[in-house]
């Protein structure tokens, strides 16, 4: 495990914002182009070498309309694509223009375009990797919880290019609440992930999510079609009309329960806290005596394997990183780094559902995030007091098939070593999507890590692929379907 002692430093983001360089731009060339019309004064009170008023003023005018113009046309050559477009983020400081999905500084994939913007903005704010992702599973566990939530399960992992270590989170074996009904993990998991690896405050990271909880979200497709095939059964008025249909695309829902736990969180300074909170109003709910015992994330070093072109590293057991780790070796040794078939895995016994985010930045620093509820909208308990979804991913269903995050570090002899990190979900089958896609990445060679995932999973299972990547000073984001997963950079 990485040491604990002193903060973790990270290659600080040169962030561009258009709209502050145009408002800096507009006061200089105000400045310059346009003088003082007026005339100076002596110290007698005379004016000296004034123009007519009138045509000083149509001086003025010509001369603010050009540098209007002017900066209208910076502004729209500069602008990146809007909240849940493929579009590029700002443009470098250097000025080169990007194309989609690839960023000079850092950039986020989620499911959610809400989120993947909301990742944007945290690092715009000078947060890191961590900051953003984290930030984005919080905002995903108010849009999304059909997929994932505070009573989802949690895994990550995370490359630390600062430190060259990689770190995997772990949630361990899944616990029992109550029968049927999974133990929340998310806030214990994810606070502790914050506390040892990020950079703006906790309760940064909760403004947003609270917000959105509290005033409103907007249902997405990917929500609407979930609700369309489970019906309202347990999630009224959540994410009901008042007649108990399913509200659908476009709607708008509130979850002002759910709101009050996220201030509750934001103002707890441990991850042990913010958990017992939570589990506080669910042991009441559910006429529990008192609390359960809290989860146990934990913070250990990630498993690796040695490959000819660097080193691979993924998550442990419980989870199918282990599992991954097997069939990776036993592939590149059998074919070498070329177009494998889909490798054989040993069957899944549960078909879990899971969601997926990624975050990268230019340095190198990669995290990838978890997260699952077991099925559709887990147990379909919503807890009134807090209006969060209860998983059910209990002990029985423990083998985490479903994480098996993977990071590709280039080798150590070469200075500009590309970092990749590939993540999948909605499938049993993760691993052998994650193996296919690796060894499709190896094929060729294949130097240029901004190259997006060219192999459809389908091959390998029904699910979504996404891959991260530092190459040559720029982040790279990209998503198998390629239109399932907004991102954004900057």
């Amino acid at each position: 495990m990485e040491r604990a002692a002193g903060p973790v430093l990270y290659q600080k983001l040169l962030v561009s914002e258009p709209s502050l360089e145009s408002e800096d731009e507009e006061e200089k060339l105000s400045e310059w182009l346009i003088p003082d019309l007026s005339g100076t004064q002596d110290s007698s009170g005379s004016k000296a070498g004034s123009l007519p008023r009138a045509c000083a003023q149509l001086v003025a005018a010509l001369l603010l309309l050009a540098v209007g113009f002017s900066l209208a046309v910076r502004q729209l050559h500069s602008s990146g694509g809007s909240p849940g477009t493929l579009g590029s983020g700002a443009p470098a400081t250097s000025g080169h223009a990007h194309g989609p999905g690839v960023y000079h500084h850092g950039g986020i994939i989620s499911p959610s375009a809400t989120c993947s913007y909301l990742g944007r903005e945290l690092l715009v704010a000078g947060g890191n990797v961590v900051d953003a992702g984290v930030g984005a599973a919080l905002c995903l566990a108010v849009v999304h919880p059909h997929a994932t939530g505070l009573g989802a399960m949690f895994w990550g992992l995370f490359h630390n290019s600062s430190s060259g270590n990689s770190t995997a989170l772990t949630s361990g074996p899944a616990q029992t609440l109550a029968p049927g009904l999974g133990l929340p993990s998310a806030l214990p998991a994810l606070h502790l992930l914050h506390a040892r690896f990020g950079r703006l405050p906790w309760p940064h990271l909760l403004a947003g999510p609270t917000t959105l909880a509290q005033e409103g979200f907007l249902v997405d497709t990917s929500l609407a079609m979930a609700l369309a095939a489970q019906g309202t059964e347990g999630l009224c008025p959540l994410l009901c009309h008042t007649d108990g249909t399913p509200l659908g695309p476009g709607a708008q829902a509130t979850n002002p329960k759910l709101a009050a736990v996220l201030q509750g969180a934001a103002r707890a300074p441990t991850p042990d806290l913010a958990g017992d909170a939570l589990l506080s109003l669910l042991a009441g709910d559910l006429g529990l005596e008192g609390p359960s015992a809290g989860p146990m994330p934990t913070l250990e070093p990630a498993l690796q394997l040695p490959v000819p072109q660097g080193t691979l590293f993924t998550t442990p057991s419980p989870s199918g990183g282990p599992e991954l780790l097997e069939v990776l070796e036993a592939a590149l040794q059998s074919r070498g780094p070329g177009p494998a078939p889909c490798p054989p895995l040993p069957p899944a016994t549960v078909p879990t559902g899971s969601s997926v985010l990624a975050t990268v930045d230019s340095s190198g620093s990669v995290l990838l995030l978890v997260s699952s509820l077991n099925s559709s909208f887990g147990s379909g308990h919503l807890s009134p007091s807090t209006g969060v979804l209860l998983s059910n991913l209990v002990a029985k269903s423990a083998t985490s098939a479903w994480v098996c995050p993977l990071i590709l570090r280039g080798s150590s002899d070469d200075t500009e070593a590309d970092m990749l990190g590939l993540v999948t979900s909605g499938t049993p089958a993760a691993a052998r999507v994650v193996t296919h896609a690796l060894l499709s990445h190896l094929v060729g060679p294949q130097t240029q890590a901004q190259q997006g995932p060219t192999e459809s999973p389908s091959a390998c299972g029904q699910g979504t692929l996404l891959q991260v990547a530092a190459h040559a000073e720029h982040a790279h984001v990209s998503s198998v379907p390629g239109g399932c997963c907004p991102f954004q950079g900057v």
